[in-house]
């Protein structure tokens, strides 16, 4: 059984901040579950664009409120507490900021932990030693 809670992880190597972000993640590749969970807080006036062609994300935003334009089916959707989305097919997409927004994401296959978004928006698709594929 794992518990883990965010006060732990603040401030370790599982707390990442990018520059539009922090990232805290609660489960991680070495921890042999097949996938990661992350507590994501977004910045307000921030504008993220993401990519994730070697993961599926699902979202759900607990706090704040974002527009997330779906770039590859130019869809526009707004995100408020109480709304999932799902990235099942790498949808290139933008996520605009209005007021900084939490989400608790999950990543297929995990993130190892120190994943940073390239100039695509993309993570890279690293393993862990031991982790399932």
């Amino acid at each position: 059984m794992i518990v883990r809670r965010l006060d732990e992880i603040s401030g370790t190597n599982r707390d990442v901040e990018g520059p539009t972000f922090v990232s805290r993640r609660f489960l991680l590749a070495d921890d042999q579950v097949g996938f990661s969970l992350h507590d994501t807080v977004l910045y307000a006036g921030t504008v993220t664009n993401m990519w994730y062609r070697n993961h599926i994300e699902a979202v759900y935003c607990i706090e704040g409120h974002a527009t997330l334009q779906d770039l590859d089916n130019d869809e526009t959707h707004d995100i408020r507490p109480g709304t999932l989305y799902t990235l099942n097919g790498h949808e290139r997409h933008t996520l605009t900021v209005h007021e900084d927004v939490r989400m608790v994401c999950v990543f297929n296959p995990p993130l190892t932990g120190g994943e940073l978004h390239d100039d695509e928006g993309t993570y890279p698709l690293l393993t862990a030693e031991g982790a399932p594929s």
